[in-house]
C-alpha cells in the first residue's frame, strides 16, 4: 500500500501491522475498523520505531518514551527475541512522566491503577511487554478484535493483505487528515497533536475513545 494511503479511507480488509508501545492513534484506528489484523512475530526489530517508542503530550510539548533494549549479539533480532535492558529505572522514569502529563485529564484516575501495575513488574521480553499492554488497553477502551499471528515472514505479504509494519512509523511524514479531533488537555497551549499514544485519548476521553476510532 502507498505510503500516508491508508489513513484516506475507510480501513476495512486485511491488515498486517507490527507490534508497538503505547501505540499510536492511526495504529488503533486500524485495530478498530479492519477485518482482519495480522501481527508480525517474524520479522526482525527495527529501530527508532514504535516497537519500543511512543509519543504523548506534556505541558511543555511532545515527548517520546522509548523502552530501552539488550544489543543483539547475533546482528539483527526477532522481535520476539529482544530483551529489555535494565537501564536507568525506565519503568519509573516512563510512569513519571505519564502520570505528569494526564494527572490534570478527566479519565487518568479512573484508567491508572489499571495501567500502573505494568511499570511495576519486571519484564524480560519487549513483545510479551508490548503485547500484554496492548491487551489491556483493548480492554479498557472496550474493542474487540481478533488478532492473529502470522505464521512465517513475507516481504511481499499476499492474500490482499495490507501491509501496514512500517508505515505507521515516527520516521514516516504521515497524513492525519482522517483522524478525528478530541478534546485534549493542553490544546489550549500546544494546539491540537494528532496520531500520539493511544493513552493521550483514553486519559482524555474515556469510553468515547471507540467512536473515535471507528469509522462512521
Amino acid at each position: 500500500m502507498p505510503r500516508d494511503s491508508f489513513l484516506h479511507h475507510s480501513i476495512f480488509g486485511k491488515y498486517c501491522l507490527s507490534v508497538a508501545y503505547l501505540a499510536p492513534i492511526a495504529y488503533y484506528r486500524v485495530l478498530a475498523n479492519a477485518e482482519v489484523v495480522l501481527l508480525e512475530q517474524h520479522e526482525s526489530y527495527v529501530k527508532q520505531s514504535y516497537r519500543n517508542r511512543c509519543t504523548i503530550a506534556t505541558a511543555n510539548g511532545l515527548m517520546n518514551l522509548t523502552i530501552p533494549v539488550e544489543k543483539s549479539e547475533k546482528g539483527k533480532a526477532n522481535i520476539r527475541d529482544v530483551k529489555i535492558a535494565d537501564f536507568k529505572n525506565w519503568q519509573q522514569q516512563h510512569w513519571r512522566s505519564i502520570e505528569s502529563a494526564y494527572n490534570s485529564s478527566p479519565f487518568f484516575e479512573f484508567y491508572a491503577d489499571e495501567l500502573m501495575p505494568f511499570y511495576d513488574k519486571k519484564w524480560d521480553y519487549l513483545w510479551d511487554f508490548n503485547t500484554e499492554l496492548q491487551h489491556k488497553i483493548l480492554d479498557l477502551i472496550d474493542l474487540e478484535v481478533e488478532i492473529n499471528l502470522t505464521e512465517n515472514y513475507q516481504h511481499d505479504l499476499t492474500d490482499g493483505i495490507n501491509d501496514l509494519r512500517n508505515e505507521i512509523s515516527p520516521k514516516n511524514s504521515q497524513s492525519i487528515e482522517e483522524l478525528k479531533t478530541y478534546y485534549q488537555v493542553f490544546e489550549h497551549k500546544l494546539g491540537f497533536q494528532p496520531n500520539l499514544s493511544i493513552i493521550d485519548l483514553l486519559f482524555n476521553m474515556g469510553n468515547e475513545s471507540i467512536l473515535i476510532l471507528k469509522d462512521n
